[in-house]
């Protein structure tokens, strides 16, 4: 049914997906279903809602929220939405680019609100960056992400990547449902899934700079493959012999590799680097 509707509406509105803003429109009953209960709404909660299409999804939160904010890039199908839910008291349509929209600027006095979306690929991992690392942060995040962006963001020490800390550092990820390729149109080339990010009231790890302590572990990133005194060298513009001295003083083997590293492992690793080398790290992009 949703196909259909959805076909139906993009012929009536003389629009087409557009491949450039990675536009594909959910169409599967169950997985609209999983989005809405992941997401665990209540009358009083706010939501915001980014790339909303068509308002498939849209409608279905403005029935169990208080008030939904959706932010839709496209212009024509921004003013398409905003004339489709004309009807919908609590719903406000944004035309914006989400990446240039501080939170905020969108809510009064501060709301707590939650972020509902099927995003678009090739932004999904900037965009919960974005919100993150917002200066108002949701207080979870419900949304479809690529497959293997979904495994990293919820991977364990062993698999860790700089996605992985990113988002682990602000809140604790699960994957709800993994999705078939035939539940959006049109299809995308790889499968999807769903991800519940709880938002920690403070990051999970203290550090005294978060800028700094990326830059940290950017570097360790820098190069994967090599053991971990190699690539912070490298990536933070280091002699081998400091960084082989200061990982041996964070306690951490110089040959593990970074994947292997938990989080709490990467702020031991900031404190000893930061403490030593705070001038320089700063001083990086």
């Amino acid at each position: 049914m949703l196909l259909n509707r959805t076909k139906r509406e993009l012929r009536r509105l003389n629009l087409r997906a557009k491949k450039g803003l990675g536009q594909h429109f959910l169409v599967e009953e169950r997985v609209l279903g999983s989005l809405i209960s992941a997401a665990e709404l209540i009358p009083d909660d706010t939501v915001v809602e980014v790339g909303p299409g068509l308002g498939i999804l849209t409608r279905e939160l403005a029935r169990r929220a208080g008030w939904v904010i959706a932010i839709e890039v496209d212009t024509k199908l921004a003013s398409a939405l905003k004339e489709a839910l004309a009807t919908c008291p609590n719903v406000t349509v944004i035309n914006a680019d989400v990446l240039e929209s501080d939170p905020r600027a969108l809510l009064p006095k501060e709301t707590p609100y939650k972020v509902v979306a099927n995003l678009p690929y090739y932004i999904a991992s900037a965009v919960v960056r974005h919100f993150m690392e917002a200066s108002i942060k949701p207080q979870l995040m419900v949304v479809t992400v690529q497959k293997e962006v979904a495994q990293a963001m919820a991977a364990p020490p062993g698999k860790m990547s700089l996605l992985s800390i990113s988002v682990q550092f602000y809140g604790k990820p699960t994957i709800v449902d993994y999705i078939s390729t035939q539940s959006f149109y049109p299809p995308p080339k790889v499968d999807s899934a769903i991800v519940h990010i709880d938002l920690y009231d403070h990051p999970r790890v203290a550090v005294e700079d978060e800028a700094t302590f990326f830059k940290v572990v950017r570097g360790g990133f820098s190069a994967p493959r090599k053991q971990l005194h190699n690539s912070l060298a490298q990536g933070l513009k280091m002699s081998l012999k400091d960084t082989t001295a200061l990982l041996e003083e964070a306690g951490i083997n110089q040959k593990r590799r970074a994947e292997t590293l938990s989080l709490e492992e990467w702020a031991r690793v900031y404190q000893v680097f930061s403490s030593w080398t705070i001038d320089l790290l700063r001083e990086l992009p």
